[in-house]
């Protein structure tokens, strides 16, 4: 089987998800498939009969999988082209992706989550993992998720949006502290929580940079949880404790001594099982496949649904490769079955 392994791509995620596309790289080349690994903003130069040799088992270079501290622009990321061209896709991406049996989606946020590459890949016929255009698009805007979220019971923290930052404590239906942040973004890149009326207007117009919307949320007070899914089966839950601050960008990704991840959580079985139960229910909802990842707040007993992520990340410190590992699978196990489990998704809808 030949795989594509399509990473970086055109977001504030960029870094994570370069990061994530080396790891998955490699560990499918570990099982022997030949994989090619390609940026799918910057593409590659090369010839189109010398494509079949970008597919090999040897593996990349890992040493520089560490997460610069950096939250990447539009004009950053537009910059490393070359020829002044922004389009979604780098010179021969298309090409080599339709030289692939499957294309695994290591990207995150924007164009990798948004549900736009996998819209032109099912127009070309290319098959990919994850979730489809549809249910990609819907979980990747958190406006869309919380709406889904109501219309099917499922518990979620209350909500409104701005497209201005011109908003006072007045306008909003409950009151501090709140959490703003870009209905559509991730890695908690423009997020923050907001204490008072004087902190508003400047936290907004910053989340605004990132997304022409912004969701206010209600703040939750409780235990941050993640619930991984792969081929309808609920992994064991992880529970993310800080010891200063709260998980944002630097917590989740530069690696530190004071983020914790406890897996399997301290938590009595019903909880736990009922966790699972909102994350089998919250894929349903927003027509979720292949595998993903469900966030949740615990409030005394009561469960919340923050938000679902339809390409997870798969660096040396995400989540998910976590929970398999408290499942008993290794890493390179985990990224073999959702390629398998994606093939069978197609086999079946012949």
């Amino acid at each position: 089987m030949k795989i594509v392994v399509l990473s970086g791509g055109r977001s504030t995620e960029r870094n994570v998800s370069l990061s994530s596309g080396v790891k998955i790289t490699n560990a499918l080349r570990s099982k022997g498939y030949e994989v090619a690994y390609v940026d799918s903003f910057l593409g590659v130069d090369v010839e189109e009969e010398r494509i079949d040799d970008l597919f090999t088992t040897q593996p990349e270079d890992e040493k520089n999988l560490v997460i610069a501290d950096e939250v990447l622009t539009d004009e950053k990321i537009n910059a490393l082209r070359k020829d002044d061209t922004i389009g979604l896709l780098g010179k021969n991406v298309l090409k080599i992706c339709q030289h692939a049996d499957i294309v695994y989606m290591g990207l995150h946020g924007e164009d990798g989550e948004n549900g736009k590459m996998q819209a032109v890949f099912d127009v070309f016929d290319i098959k990919y993992t994850g979730s489809g255009s549809l249910a990609s698009g819907i979980a990747m805007d958190k406006k869309f998720s919380k709406e889904v979220f109501v219309q099917n019971h499922i518990q979620t923290a209350d909500y409104t949006t701005t497209t201005t930052s011109d908003i006072t404590a007045d306008d909003i239906p409950f009151g501090f502290p709140m959490v703003v942040k870009p209905s559509n973004g991730g890695s908690s890149v423009g997020t923050h929580i907001i204490r008072n009326e004087s902190e508003l207007k400047d936290n907004i117009a910053d989340a605004l940079r990132f997304d022409k919307e912004v969701l206010i949320e209600e703040y939750i007070k409780g235990r941050e949880f993640s619930v991984a899914m792969v081929d309808n089966h609920a992994l064991p839950a992880v529970e993310i404790t800080v010891d200063t601050g709260w998980y944002d960008f630097q917590h989740k990704f530069v690696e530190n001594n004071v983020t914790h991840f406890i897996t399997p959580p301290d938590l009595d079985d019903e909880t736990h099982q009922r966790m699972q139960e909102m994350t089998k229910d919250t894929f349903e909802a927003l027509g979720m496949s292949n595998y993903g990842r469900v966030d949740f707040l615990l409030r005394d007993s009561e469960l919340y649904v923050m938000e679902a992520n339809t390409l997870p990340g798969m660096t040396p410190l995400s989540l998910m490769p976590r929970e398999a590992k408290a499942a008993g699978i290794s890493y390179a196990d985990l990224c073999e079955s959702i390629i398998k489990s994606k093939v069978r998704i197609y086999e079946n809808e012949k």
